[in-house]
């Protein structure tokens, strides 16, 4: 079987396998070609997938070439157009919402995976992009709160007199938020976190977190430990605390998404109105809709002395790590699709292979796409 890794657009610097994961596709008895400068803005060089057994070839060479083509970003539909019934691709392509290249891979018969929907489970935790992802967004929004802030994140104690520490107000405490709680009291803040599911409320506080409950929310436990959709009387309440909080503190840290869904509205224009001059929004749900009323995907903007920053892209901006830890958990998902000659193999009795791959012989795989259909 060929391989094709397929360069990221110039938004993502990024890229999917390092030389070190491409050698274990080689080592797995599989041929890998690279699009030319792939790696590059992630700091991996042609010459280094090449000493490795890679050969390096132009984009059309692997679309037309690759049985296996790998990217992290879905590619432009046009391209996907020119493939044949017997290539596949492996990418993170949303098919929850991107439904139009969802219904082109079902028409055309192409078998599709998206690294967006392993499972959630123990089994498949080595192969999560999504927390990989999340672990590097919750780090650098702390640090990018750190850069906007008028202030310091801790106390100092000098001759000129105190500073009192920075509030720092975290909404979602999945693995994002958890890894912002984190980095935030490292850095010396006071962190306070809220979040629908109850039973993160051990592990904020284990942190070194302050945990804002509100009553009466619900919880599913079929949902793989995503937040799932609560009633009207809940989110009343739950804008109430949330405003409350947030007018106390400095910053704000919005990681709440819904898969399938548009983001969560938890902070309102009232809400920034009634914020501190000089206090920090990071949204990282900014390209579902944002958690923010007023943010706008990929823009940094102000409002009332308020800095409302929407990126949902940060792990681009780690690149070397990023593309390690993606790179580490696709080679585990594809030791599993990979059989003893190199060949793909779909099993379809294994429940990470099942919820992965979403189409395949014009149909859909994934239960949960099928069932948002």
């Amino acid at each position: 079987m060929i391989i094709g890794i397929l360069k990221e657009p110039d938004v993502d610097n990024r890229v999917a396998l390092l030389p070190e994961n491409v050698k274990t596709l080689i080592d797995l008895k599989t041929s890998v070609i690279l699009e030319k400068g792939a790696g590059g803005r992630s700091f991996y060089s042609d010459e280094e997938y090449k000493n490795i057994g890679a050969e390096i070839v132009d984009r059309e060479k692997i679309l037309s070439n690759a049985d296996l083509i790998l990217s992290i970003n879905a590619v432009p539909n046009a391209e996907y157009k020119n493939l044949s019934s017997n290539q596949a691709v492996l990418t993170a392509y949303g098919p929850l919402f991107n439904k139009e290249l969802l219904k082109q891979f079902v028409d055309d018969g192409l078998t599709s995976f998206s690294m967006d929907m392993v499972p959630r489970i123990t089994r498949a935790q080595s192969m999560d992009v999504l927390s990989s992802m999340a672990t590097i967004a919750g780090y650098k929004a702390v640090l990018e709160a750190a850069k906007h802030l008028p202030s310091f994140f801790p106390m100092f104690m000098s001759a000129a007199g105190t500073i009192r520490p920075s509030r720092i107000l975290i909404l979602g405490a999945g693995v994002a938020g958890l890894q912002a709680i984190a980095t935030a009291r490292k850095l010396g803040a006071v962190v306070e976190a809220f979040d629908v599911r109850t039973a993160v409320k051990e592990q904020v506080e284990s942190l070194g977190g302050k945990f804002v409950e509100v009553e009466g929310a619900k919880d599913d436990a079929s949902a793989g430990g995503y937040a799932v959709e609560q009633t009207k009387e809940y989110k009343r309440k739950q804008q109430e605390l949330i405003q409350d909080h947030a007018k106390k503190a400095n910053v704000v840290i919005t990681t709440a998404q819904i898969p399938g869904r548009k983001a969560p509205i938890l902070i309102t224009k009232d809400t920034v109105e009634n914020m501190k001059p000089g206090s920090v929004i990071i949204d990282l749900a900014a390209s579902t809709g944002g958690n923010c009323e007023l943010t706008q995907n990929n823009k940094i903007i102000e409002v009332n002395d308020v800095k409302i920053i929407g990126n949902s892209n940060f792990p681009s901006e780690m690149p070397s790590d990023a593309s390690k830890m993606y790179g580490n958990n696709l080679i585990n998902f594809m030791k599993l699709i990979i059989d003893e000659e190199g060949n793909l193999k779909l099993d379809f009795e294994d429940e990470i292979v099942k919820g992965t791959c979403i189409t395949h012989n014009n149909e859909i795989i994934n239960e949960r796409v099928k069932s948002n259909q």
